[in-house]
């Protein structure tokens, strides 16, 4: 998370000084420390300040006729200067025309005649004074601030938090504040308390963590509730995440979103066919040269994977328009009677780290067909509507702003749904090193920034007579400035099962071969499994035909019919960490990594799902194309989000249906420009829970690591790194931060 008054809300951006960053980095984490001169201490059993006659319990209702009780306390979170502060006399959460109001001081210090709840409007007006380095920032996006009459002392974040819990749970402050004290891990006392006079660290961080989070929770709901809405309603569904006590999160395959919702009512669909796209027409689509296609490219190979039925060949898939064009639409196609539905497979489509980015195109969209194997089915689309997930998105929510966290294909985009990062090969071009061969060849510009993969000198110069070919598409990144090097594209598991067999010499048959170079070191960045496991919480990795594929591999390495279609090693991201060494850690891995069929029905059926849920479908279901069809798949998670909904924890639950990037498929939407990871091409999400907006178009911007961002704002963990440095990277270039999910999502509010 970013400084507290720079906001996540897709309607907002951030900004920060590198040195204040610098200065309260902590923990992976922005964590700003405020410390001040404030002379006010807030005694740990008080829960207000009053003056002028009164105690700490006449405190708790508000003084009416002609009583001259005041109110006095602070603005923190920073300490927030120039903000206007009222009591609240009508609860709306806004400071009306005859409440009684003042301004906050130098300190974030106010007193207000009368007493009540109070509510701090922290308009662009506002200064954030941070005490850590002494310097004065504006606010770039508003904030309001609400404190119970009961706890009107300090001004901040977790107060509006509290208030919000007290919406949900019909006005209790003692079962509000005991609530949230037990999930940040404070006494009440300190939840209560100014977060810049605790002495102890580990607190002041806990709390510290939950104020940056909960801002940018806030902004959000200011955003969402313009200046006549009702910011209570939009606080609280921002804050009663309580309410939800199990997250699914299902994975599925290489889809983007205008090849499945492209046609959907309502959402930013294909330009020129859909009406409520975001343009009326994308920019056309251009040759290596920069020059405009006349047509698009031949779909090399042809359409249709061998054995499917009806054959589409590459000569009748060529000389189509330069646009879009439904794959199951017979007239899309030059010389072709027949079309094909979602039960054939198609081709597959090269989808790798630098392709895709090349692609993408700065911004543009307009190399898909360009750089890619599969030349004009790049531009490929379906009328998704018969989907049985089609009528799932129009019964609940479907985002149709939510990017793939990564540039490229399964691999990275599964270790970034995990950690927000990209995983380590160290001294990769170390002249012993298995993978020194397996660096890849890019040209860079004078600052060193990528601009494309090397093309081999046979490269065709025009798409429109062969795919381009490059000199090393490898795996790994050039060493970078801080000596780093990178896997970018699919590399094996060092664990079984893998797709390196065990080396003979190893009795154990546990492992991958280290030898291999396409054999990944074992990782050891922090990922959202430890900062669960650390908190307490219970979660799982469920694949298809996990249990099966584990004793092939680890037996004789003998798969029947090969570990395709029912089984992609790269796509079990913990297989790859040392926390799940099977030697080491047996008991770890065998308490995360599950099955499908034995573990998850029965945990769905029995109601004991874990807190945290991430479900992978086995190959032939997980619409990836080149080896799966999208009605399989379609039926398979539609079916899979039944039995959720029968589960007896459905009415608690939040399930994700999203994809791990777009397969190599074209999409229109501008891709925000971000960190050296990402994010990449738009892909598909529906947000399926009880509480999630029904019939609703999500605009809100997302990316894969929004998962992350909501599991650690329900259950106040500690933020992984890379989350920071994709928010500063997006503000740095001028883009919206990336949103948590809660813009899907709507709480009742008991009175």
């Amino acid at each position: 998370m970013m400084a507290p008054t720079t906001p996540r809300s897709s309607k907002s951006s951030k900004s920060t000084s590198s040195s204040t960053r610098n200065a309260v980095f902590a923990r992976g984490r922005t964590l700003a420390r405020h410390l001040t001169p404030w002379p006010t201490a807030i005694a740990a059993a008080a829960m207000v300040v009053a003056c002028g006659g009164g105690d700490n319990n006449t405190s708790f209702f508000p003084f009416s006729g002609g009583n001259a009780a005041s109110t006095s306390g602070v603005v923190t979170g920073s300490y927030y200067r120039n903000a206007k502060v009222c009591i609240d006399t009508n609860n709306n959460g806004r400071c009306d025309t005859g409440e009684a109001s003042t301004t906050t001081d130098a300190n974030g210090a106010f007193t207000l005649t009368g007493q009540g709840a109070v509510v701090a409007e922290i308009g662009t007006s506002s200064k954030r004074f941070d005490p850590v380095t002494n310097t004065e920032s504006p606010v770039t996006q508003p904030l309001v601030f609400r404190a119970p009459a009961g706890a009107n002392g300090v001004v901040s974040a977790i107060t509006t938090e509290l208030v919000a819990l007290m919406d949900a749970n019909g006005g209790d402050l003692a079962a509000a504040r005991k609530a949230l004290a037990a999930r940040i891990g404070v006494s009440e006392a300190q939840l209560l308390a100014d977060h810049n006079k605790i002495t102890d660290a580990a607190i002041k961080t806990a709390l510290q963590t939950e104020i940056d989070q909960s801002i940018e929770r806030i902004a959000e709901a200011v955003a969402e509730a313009g200046a006549g809405g009702d910011i209570t309603a939009a606080l609280l569904n921002r804050f009663a995440l309580d309410q939800i006590t199990n997250v699914v999160v299902i994975y599925a395959e290489n889809r983007g979103f205008d090849n499945l919702y492209g046609l959907f009512p309502g959402a930013n669909g294909i330009p020129g066919v859909n009406p409520t796209s975001s343009t009326s027409a994308p920019e056309p689509q251009k040759d290596f040269d920069g020059s405009t296609l006349p047509t698009l490219p031949p779909v090399w190979g042809g359409v249709t994977l061998a054995g499917q039925s009806p054959v589409i060949t590459q000569a009748q898939a060529s000389g189509m328009p330069n646009k879009m064009f439904r794959i199951d639409d017979v007239a899309s196609y030059t010389g072709v009677t027949t079309g094909i539905d979602k039960s054939v497979i198609t081709r597959d489509l090269v989808h790798r780290f630098y392709n895709n980015q090349m692609q993408i195109n700065g911004g543009k969209n307009d190399k898909f067909a360009a750089y890619s194997d599969a030349g004009g089915l790049s531009m490929g689309y379906y009328d998704g509507s018969q989907m049985k997930l089609w009528q799932v998105a129009k019964d609940f929510t479907l985002a149709d702003n939510f990017f793939m966290g990564a540039f490229g294909g399964s691999f990275l985009n599964h270790q970034y749904l995990v950690c927000a990062c990209a995983p380590l090969y160290p001294n990769a071009d170390a002249s012993t090193s298995p993978a020194n061969a397996s660096i890849s060849a890019i040209d860079v510009d004078a600052n060193g920034n990528f601009v494309r993969l090397t093309a081999r000198s046979d490269s065709p110069t025009s798409v429109l007579s062969g795919a381009p070919t490059y000199v090393r598409d490898s795996t790994i990144t050039p060493k970078d400035a801080a000596g780093n090097f990178y896997a970018v594209n699919t590399m094996q598991p060092p664990y079984q099962p893998s797709g390196n067999r065990f080396q003979d010499s190893d009795t154990s048959k546990l492992f991958g071969n280290p030898t291999k170079a396409n054999n990944l070191p074992p990782q050891t960045q922090t990922t959202i499994g430890d900062l669960l496991t650390a908190k307490g919480l219970s979660w799982a990795w469920y694949s298809g035909a996990w249990n099966s594929t584990t004793t092939a591999a680890t037996t004789d390495y003998a798969f029947p019919s090969g570990p395709t279609p029912n089984f992609q090693f790269h796509h079990q991201p913990f297989n790859y960490y040392a926390a799940f060494d099977p030697v080491a850690h047996p008991d770890a891995r065998a308490a995360h990594l599950k099955d499908f069929d034995k573990d998850f029905l029965g945990d769905v059926a029995a109601g004991t799902l874990p807190a945290v849920s991430f479900y992978k479908p086995q190959g032939n279901l997980n619409q990836h194309a080149g080896y799966a069809n999208v009605a399989d798949g379609d039926a398979h998670i539609a079916d899979v989000i039944a039995k959720l909904r029968a589960s007896p924890q459905w009415g608690h639950m939040l399930v994700v249906v999203t994809y791990d990037e777009n397969g190599g498929f074209y999409d229109h939407a501008t891709v925000p420009k971000g960190d050296r990871w990402g994010p990449g091409t738009r892909i598909p999400a529906l947000i399926v829970s009880p509480f999630s907006k029904k019939g609703f178009v999500d605009k809100t911007q997302y990316d894969t690591a929004s998962t992350l961002r909501f599991i650690t704002h329900r259950w106040s963990l500690p933020v992984l790194p890379g989350l920071n440095e994709r928010d500063a990277a997006l503000a740095k270039n001028g883009s919206h931060a990336m949103g948590d999910l809660t813009g899907a999502l709507v709480f009742a509010k008991k009175s």
